[in-house]
């Protein structure tokens, strides 16, 4: 029946002009040629198609069908026969059909999927489109269309993570981006055999430096890359960067005149989306080059090889931070990867304290904190640490001392404070060791940063515990600095600002930990108390309550608090102690040149 009244529509339309057809007409053909589908007479279909007296209404109407057509072909429980018959529609629909129409009847059809069936869909239009396209005449517009609609198909996918996703390619995304680059390349090729440079040809220059910037953002910002020695050369991310970074010199953006002049004043290109859209997508993309370059070394023996180290990490430096502001794994971890690439160039101590003026040198080693303190992921948070420590080997004295004020005003951690800490200690040590002292880390300078330093911010009222590791590390400088310089030479201006430091963190300290050692050991009590009533209570920690602990649970916290008090209690009167024999030593050697 169906076949009956798609034959009957047919005959009625070959006595009209193309330009007399009806809008009715294309309705009642692409309904006979669907039910001609449904109902499986798709052999008749296929002869109605190939009949050269149709010719003018298959170009004209034949695009209603790809839709039926392609649903079928995407369907895996159709017989090789059938799918064979289905194949041979499609091919010749895309053969007939008019391109215009046929352009957007396929990017419709890339659109509807979701799930695993967007590459399933992908990988099978892609070739089709690739045709079609190549018959407009208007090819820029088509092609972004087109290229656009792929590339936020493919955003959708999830990127695999570790070598056995890759391999896996359970969503397909790896096969799309192999298949997407040899979608491109004639585009591509059109530009750089079209030496006229026609308006034309620039609009296409022009989509096609957008998608290789997208792409630079997506996949290739979260993608991991196997081990080269793993790779065997059949790493689908490293292939796709590696064509994508081709694409860019091919239509004249080649990729050091782009990376070496990201963020100047002065454009490399005239685009009005990525002036806009700078910030958000631009960065990305710039990063996510920068990283493919310099660590992963894809097209670098493109770069000059004249370039200081001090120039690439400056360069390097503004990527970095966008990287460390995200907060996928991934992408972290690119940030760190390539801030060691940069800094493992450079000899220690060698970077400038004029170089914290830029921006970026202050804002990564920032970003570096957040990532330690904030990163739920341990090895990242490792990492972190050990970039900041190699950062602060590179920076000249000045610039350690500007970054170690910077970070104790700005961290607002413990931890991240104790580590400072630390590095201002062997930063003195080192001073006091040379025959010329640093004057960045003795005298009125380390006064200076010693107020930051041998205090507490909330005097006797702090809270202790949350502090204090921050505590023990000012302690142990404090007994360093004590022991290790005379009153008489007084190198490091200690024994001129004692009086301050006594005023400021001693006694603030000893009133707080008795504050703090009373508060802990009532609660002990009442948990013991509690214990032998076999009742669940709160406990306050910190000024805040912690409800229904278990009685042993609490017992353990409130005993591990007490241990940490004793513990600064024990360094803060070995200081003390010091201070004392350091003072009456000095009094009684001056009595006797006296």
């Amino acid at each position: 029946m169906a076949v009956e009244e798609l034959q009957s529509i047919i005959k009625r339309c070959q006595i009209l002009e193309e330009q007399d057809f009806k809008e009715e007409d294309f309705g009642l053909f692409q309904l006979a040629g669907q039910r001609c589908i449904e109902e499986g007479h798709i052999d008749q279909l296929l002869e109605i198609i190939r009949n050269e007296k149709n010719k003018v209404i298959i170009k004209n109407m034949g695009w209603n069908l790809i839709g039926p057509v392609v649903r079928c072909l995407l369907c895996k429980d159709k017989e090789d026969a059938k799918r064979k018959v289905y194949f041979l529609i499609f091919d010749l629909l895309v053969k007939l059909c008019s391109p215009k129409e046929l352009l957007l009847g396929l990017l419709e059809l890339i659109e509807e999927p979701s799930g695993k069936q967007i590459s399933q869909s992908i990988l099978l239009l892609l070739q089709p489109l690739q045709t079609v396209i190549q018959k407009l005449h208007n090819k820029a517009y088509s092609v972004g269309l087109a290229l656009s609609t792929l590339w936020n198909q493919l955003s959708l996918l999830p990127v695999p993570y570790s070598k056995e996703q890759i391999q896996m390619d359970d969503y397909g995304l790896c096969q799309c981006c192999k298949a997407l680059i040899e979608f491109t390349k004639p585009f591509v090729e059109e530009v750089v055999d079209n030496k006229e440079n026609s308006l034309e040809n620039e609009k296409l220059k022009d989509e096609l430096l957008k998608f290789c910037f997208k792409s630079l953002k997506c996949p290739l910002l979260t993608a991991q890359f196997l081990e080269q020695s793993e790779e065997g050369g059949n790493d689908p991310f490293r292939y796709f960067a590696s064509e994508i970074i081709g694409f860019l010199s091919a239509i004249g953006h080649p990729f050091p005149k782009m990376i070496f002049n990201h963020g100047r004043k002065k454009r490399t290109w005239n685009y009005l989306e990525f002036e806009e859209e700078e910030d958000k997508q631009l960065a990305d993309s710039m990063a996510s080059l920068a990283y493919l370059v310099f660590v992963q070394g894809i097209r670098i023996d493109q770069l000059p090889m004249v370039l200081s180290p001090l120039y690439l990490l400056q360069f390097n430096m503004g990527h970095i931070e966008v990287f460390l502001q995200r907060t996928e794994e991934s992408v972290i971890s690119k940030g760190l990867e390539l801030l060691e690439n940069s800094l493992l160039r450079i000899e220690d101590s060698s970077l400038l304290y004029q170089y914290l003026e830029i921006k970026s040198f202050l804002t990564v080693p920032q970003g570096l904190v957040k990532v330690m303190t904030l990163c739920p992921i341990e090895t990242l948070r490792k990492k972190s640490l050990a970039m900041l420590q190699l950062y602060i080997n590179k920076l000249d004295s000045q610039g350690k001392y500007t970054l170690f004020r910077c970070l104790l005003n700005t961290s607002n951690h413990s931890g991240v404070e104790a580590f400072i800490i630390q590095n201002i200690k062997n930063q003195i040590d080192m001073s006091l060791k040379r025959t010329h002292n640093n004057k960045w880390f003795t005298g009125p300078q380390l006064v200076s940063l010693l107020d930051l330093v041998l205090f507490l911010p909330e005097g006797a009222e702090t809270d202790l515990l949350q502090n204090s590791d921050r505590i023990m590390a000012s302690l142990n400088l404090l007994r360093y600095l004590v022991i290790k310089d005379n009153e008489n030479d007084n190198q490091t201006g200690l024994w001129t600002e004692l009086g301050n430091i006594e005023n400021n963190f001693l006694k603030p300290l000893h009133i707080g930990l008795n504050m703090s050692k009373a508060h802990y050991e009532a609660e002990i009590k009442n948990s013991q108390e509690a214990q032998k009533s076999k009742d669940l209570c709160s406990i306050t920690v910190g000024g805040e309550e912690i409800p229904n602990m278990p009685p042993e649970m609490q017992l353990k916290v409130l005993h591990s608090a007490v241990f940490t008090f004793d513990l600064i209690e024990s360094v803060l009167a070995r200081v003390e102690e010091l201070i004392e024999i350091k003072t009456k030593s000095t009094s009684e050697e001056n009595t006797g040149i006296k």
